[in-house]
């Protein structure tokens, strides 16, 4: 039998849409910052010779040209004042949890509540700052270096600097707005927005590639078809649950008998979303950015990044694979599943696991599920990940198409209708407190008049 919270959520539709003014608030301020963004990756960097720019871009979207073309929403083509896009504060954030869980006094502020999360948010924006300095002055200097900038020199370089890291803090202002009063958590629907606006373009170049001949029709049909069996295999993978018994003692009030009852402790099979591909593509991106303005040098640096960590490239499905392990590991039993929190609270609510003692061995025994069902959970986000890649290499698909965009647009999305759909479960339990108060009102109101 369905619960009532389940039968008004079956109940909901655009009429209780309507009503919630609020949630509608939140949605159009979440969509007016997310024009602006649009709107700012096609603002161009001063000095930038865009003719150059056009030649440039056509001769690398296939590689790391088109996987920074994705993830920026067209702004590095276009070499836009967004051009570094939200990565920096992503790689800042990584760096920044990665030392709270080794110095103690990082570790220190992440139990202080509110004060110390505010703290180690300032810190990340001060490892923006230093990341995105260095990643636009290494951009600026390889523009130059390719022949794209009009005037190049000085001047040049520190207005280069200047506009992209200024682009990227309004990029991280922007995100944390629409977390705060939009819907949805800003930074993956940047990253979501400049996708979707790239797909209609790659879509176009797909099929036109078709008509010429470039691309069999049986190639054309089973990327089609891949694309549907990923999206349906997402959606089942992230609605998978692995459920905990929960089981709540009985007390007694009085003379009646409360509690004794049970529930389940709902575990996803990824608990941590689409983070770790967000993670792994950000840092992967660190540095073939700047290679990919570099010039060309194939003895030096620059050269091996290009060889060994560009798509199709053996070392590049290792590292990106390796990568996302580690943070779905690390970011769910650091983050997002913290098992010694979700056993004091079990703990604080009189609930226990049937068999295991409330408190440390509570955790131990959760931390054993979590370790376990990440297994399969890290390895789904793998393959997600690197079975379009590898596909695209092998088919030539002249067009940059990775698995990582499909699971950010598949998992944001979902996310945000959650999210839309616990607003107006709330707005309509908002609803139906306000009818019980007004109904006891006139009740008391009959009863003084009799």
């Amino acid at each position: 039998m369905a619960s009532s919270a389940e039968q008004m959520a079956a109940n909901m539709n655009w009429g209780a849409f309507g009503k919630a003014k609020e949630l509608q608030q939140r949605i159009l301020f979440a969509l007016a910052l997310l024009i602006v963004y649009r709107i700012g990756t096609y603002i161009p960097v001063p000095g930038i010779d865009a003719a150059q720019l056009k030649i440039f871009f056509e001769q690398a979207n296939q590689g790391i040209g088109g996987m920074l073309n994705m993830f920026t929403g067209g702004a590095v083509g276009r070499m836009a004042i967004f051009a570094l896009g939200i990565m920096p504060y992503i790689t800042a954030s990584i760096i920044i949890q990665l030392l709270a869980s080794m110095v103690p006094y990082l570790e220190q502020l992440k139990k202080e509540g509110e004060q110390g999360r505010k703290k180690i948010n300032q810190y990340t924006r001060y490892g923006t700052v230093v990341l995105a300095f260095f990643q636009s002055y290494g951009i600026a200097a390889g523009i130059e270096s390719q022949g794209l900038a009009s005037e190049p020199g000085l001047f040049f370089r520190a207005s280069c600097v200047i506009t992209l890291v200024g682009g990227t803090m309004f990029l991280m202002w922007l995100g944390e707005q629409i977390t705060a009063r939009g819907i949805g958590n800003g930074i993956s629907l940047i990253i979501f927005v400049g996708i979707i606006a790239e797909l209609p373009s790659a879509l176009a170049q797909f099929f036109a590639s078709g008509r010429s001949g470039a691309l069999s029709p049986v190639i054309i049909v089973s990327v089609l078809v891949m694309i549907v069996l990923v999206i349906a295999f997402v959606v089942f993978v992230e609605r998978a649950l692995r459920k905990v018994h929960i089981q709540y003692p009985k007390r007694q009030v009085g003379m009646k008998m409360f509690g004794g009852e049970s529930s389940n402790l709902p575990i996803k099979l990824n608990p941590s979303g689409v983070i770790p591909a967000i993670f792994a593509s950000s840092l992967l991106l660190l540095p073939t950015t700047i290679s990919t303005f570099a010039k060309d040098d194939e003895s030096g640096f620059i050269g091996l990044i290009s060889a060994y960590l560009g798509p199709g490239q053996l070392l590049y499905y290792v590292f990106f694979g390796s990568m996302i392990v580690f943070f779905a590991y690390f970011y769910t039993l650091n983050v997002s599943f913290k098992t010694d929190d979700v056993a004091d609270n079990l703990k604080k609510q009189g609930g226990f696991v049937p068999g295991i003692r409330p408190g440390e061995r509570t955790a131990q025994y959760l931390e054993y599920v979590v370790i376990r069902v990440l297994v399969l959970g890290s390895a789904y986000l793998a393959s997600v990940c690197l079975l379009p890649e590898v596909l695209r290499s092998q088919f030539a698909i002249p067009f940059y198409f990775g698995g990582t965009s499909l699971l950010i647009v598949v998992s944001v999305t979902m996310d945000t209708i959650t999210q839309v759909q616990s607003h107006l479960l709330a707005h309509q339990y908002e609803g139906l407190i306000e009818k019980s108060r007004l109904g006891g009102k006139s009740r008391r109101k009959g009863r003084q008049r009799k």
